[in-house]
């Protein structure tokens, strides 16, 4: 994974490293990162326009988080002003993979990638993603998502 490409990044998500985020070493907490990269997503669908989870809904169906990988490059410390670039690098049948990376001051600290399913609410059998969610991503990302 490994280093990134800002350019291919359309969405960011500004944010500044809070005091309860950090270690005894003033370094923020490996956890923490994916509670970034959740808020990240989130404003990235409401970049998109989509209401979420409300429009996933509707047609009975919401996203659920298979897999997350994070790579640190390099530390992010209390009141770093980060960068969280989110995008749907690719999109599957049932699945969404979404890159992110963090940067500080130009600076790349984390790269990442989360997978959520699209699936049946009440059953969490998968689902083929909406339609109208796909051309919102395409049409929204700078870099087309693989298939």
């Amino acid at each position: 994974m490994a280093k990134l490409s800002r350019d291919d990044f359309r969405f960011f998500h500004p944010l500044r490293v809070r005091w309860a985020e950090v270690d005894p070493q003033g370094i923020v907490f490996n956890g923490n990162y994916l509670t970034y990269a959740d808020v990240a997503i989130t404003e990235y669908f409401r970049a998109l326009e989509v209401s979420y989870p409300a429009d996933l809904l509707r047609d009975g169906g919401d996203f659920f988080a298979v897999r997350t990988l994070l790579e640190y490059l390099a530390p992010a410390r209390f009141d770093d002003e980060l960068e969280i670039g989110v995008r749907v690098a690719r999109l599957g049948g049932a699945s969404m993979g979404f890159e992110l990376g963090i940067w500080r001051n130009g600076e790349q600290l984390t790269s990442g990638e989360v997978v959520y399913v699209h699936a049946d609410a009440e059953e969490r059998r998968s689902l083929r993603l909406p339609d109208w969610l796909r051309e919102r991503v395409r049409s929204f990302e700078r870099c087309a998502p693989a298939d």
